[in-house]
């Protein structure tokens, strides 16, 4: 039988992409303040930014699209989603959203009152700042392991329990709910183990707390669980998927990663403990509850998109694609993530650049350093974007510092991923001129979205 893991689909349109200089890209990163969000998509060779809302859509959710029912109030396109999460999640109530960080606000506005703390394996810059933005505390407590990038462990997301029960011992009146993350993308991609979700679940009900899960890529982390995880190898992803959710009272998921579609999200929850608040806070900023902030045809191409998200041939094929890169940059010296995740491939900065100083945000600098050899544009995990300035002008930095290069689903092929492993072997030998770079403006919030820097 051949080895080779091929794509499961064929290419029936395409998008040209224009070709850049040296010299131009130079031109290019000073004019965006050397802040690759600030570039302009059409000036990119490989954008690799984010995986969520730049995928491919499929024809069968070209063809959904068509069937959008765009009645304000209880269209059928709402209906046909809404059956499709009831039978993955295994939850009553569901309202779309426009995409994630939404959910995440109107579901915490709801639930949360200032001065609480929310535990989660890792929580991601969005619900972060919609947090510590409602004067929440978003307490990150992975395991060990997943703070190690060379270190294998099969399920580096996992959330470290011990540390949980400590929490719910001492601070047990001011938490909410519990969180987690799946798969933990600020941690390089990393699943979370079914007895770790089941055990932290069990851990939170015994305090009387709901579990909310993060669920951007729970297909992905579903098929981790099939390859990983003893006892799982001949069971279904739709099946691990639904015991997944089972163990949670409550979901907020960005559609725009798993879900397969360029725009959506939602919150689903099992009983109606919050349902007046959320839905009230869904109508003042969202859209009627059947609706959410989408068109009917963004409802029709997601109801689609779900399920196509956990279809094993593509999910295998997608975990394949980011080994396969990971691969090629361990073969290079380039250190990563280990092993790599479902979504992206993340550069370990402190690898290529062990001797620059944190204060000049080593992986931002290396983001920079791959556009300008190669076009690419990744996205930096490390100090600015969850590192602070506080109000003396000191800084907080962040415990890792990568460079994630996350794929959008079903967009480029083999040789856009061996190109990219050419540029960053590249950048590695030629890493003594890379330049850190200063921040000279910022915002108080998600400040890696719009910040302006300076050579260092």
């Amino acid at each position: 039988m051949p080895t080779t893991l091929i794509e499961p689909f064929r290419i029936k349109s395409i998008e040209p992409i224009r070709m850049t200089t040296r010299a131009e890209r130079e031109r290019l990163l000073d004019e965006a303040r050397l802040n690759p969000f600030r570039l302009r998509a059409e000036d990119v060779l490989i954008d690799w930014l984010t995986d969520s809302g730049t995928g491919a859509m499929s024809s069968r959710q070209w063809g959904a699209i068509m069937e959008g029912d765009e009645s304000y109030a209880g269209a059928r396109s709402f209906y046909r989603l809404q059956a499709v999460i009831r039978e993955l999640t295994g939850m009553e109530h569901f309202m779309p959203t426009h995409q994630g960080r939404a959910a995440e606000k109107v579901l915490f506005t709801a639930a949360c009152r200032k001065g609480d703390v929310v535990p989660n394996n890792c929580h991601f810059d969005t619900t972060r700042a919609n947090l510590e933005y409602l004067g929440v505390e978003a307490l990150d407590l992975v395991i060990p392991e997943g703070l190690q990038p060379a270190l294998i462990h099969p399920f580096k997301g996992n959330i470290d329990l011990d540390r949980v029960e400590h929490l719910l011992r001492t601070r047990g009146d001011s938490i909410p709910f519990g969180m987690i993350t799946v798969t933990n993308n600020t941690g390089g991609g990393q699943p979370v183990s079914m007895a770790n979700m089941r055990a932290y679940s069990e851990l939170l009900h015994r305090h009387g707390k709901p579990l909310i899960m993060d669920v951007c890529r729970f297909a992905e982390n579903a098929m981790f669980i099939k390859m990983r995880e003893p006892g799982y190898t001949d069971v279904p992803v739709k099946a691990i998927v639904q015991e997944m959710f089972s163990l949670a009272d409550g979901c907020t998921m960005s559609a725009k990663k798993d879900g397969m579609v360029n725009i959506g999200g939602f919150i689903v929850l099992r009983d109606e403990q919050w349902m007046d608040a959320v839905r009230n806070m869904l109508i003042l900023t969202e859209g009627f509850p059947t609706y959410g902030g989408l068109a009917g045809r963004d409802l029709e191409a997601l109801a689609v998109g779900l399920q196509e998200g956990i279809d094993e041939d593509y999910l295998r094929y997608r975990l394949r694609t980011a080994e396969y890169l990971g691969e090629r940059l361990e073969t290079a010296g380039v250190g990563i993530m280990r092993p790599t995740g479902g979504h992206a491939v993340y550069i370990d900065a402190r690898s290529i650049l062990p001797d620059m100083p944190v204060e000049q945000y080593p992986a931002w600098a290396l983001c920079n350093a791959l556009y300008l050899q190669g076009g690419i544009r990744g996205v930096e995990i490390g100090s600015v974007m969850f590192g602070k300035r506080r109000e003396d002008g000191s800084e907080t930095y962040h415990s890792m510092e990568l460079v994630r290069l996350a794929f959008p689903r079903r967009m480029y092929t083999q040789s856009h991923f061996d190109y990219a492993a050419e540029v960053i072997a590249e950048v590695k030998e030629d890493a003594r001129n890379i330049r850190g770079v200063r921040i000279v403006k910022q915002p108080p919030f998600l400040r890696h979205f719009t910040c302006e820097c300076a050579w260092a």
